[in-house]
């Protein structure tokens, strides 16, 4: 599966930001999807994942802020972030994989298919 990230952008603390990913592919609506990102000089961590059942996972940092949703009709994943703050920033990147069980939800080698990253830049 191919996947293209979209949605980024500069916004000001307390604002709100949509990334979408949208995926190639017939059998999207079997994979996990997820949510990581990277800010300079750190490692990449998750922030949320969803799988075919709709059932969510989300890093402590984000939850509560973040909501993350797919829509199989469009084969696109979601990303709403509201009440964004400067640690928020970073390239958010999405990613997929099929078969990929619960306990390496949050690990980013857990995931086969990774989009191109999109920069969301919080200012304060």
């Amino acid at each position: 599966v191919q996947l293209q990230a979209s949605g980024g952008g500069l916004v000001q603390a307390g604002g709100s930001l949509r990334l979408s990913c949208t995926a190639s592919g017939r059998t999207f609506s079997s994979y996990v999807m997820g949510w990581f990102r990277q800010a300079p000089g750190k490692e990449r961590e998750f922030v949320a994942a969803v799988r075919w059942s709709d059932y969510t996972y989300y890093a402590q940092s984000v939850k509560g802020r973040f909501t993350i949703s797919r829509d199989n009709t469009k084969n696109t994943v979601y990303l709403q972030m509201n009440s964004l703050k400067s640690e928020d920033t970073a390239v958010y990147y999405c990613a997929a994989d099929r078969n990929l069980i619960t306990s390496r939800i949050k690990d980013p080698y857990g995931y086969d298919n990774w989009g191109q990253g999109t920069q969301v830049t919080v200012s304060s």
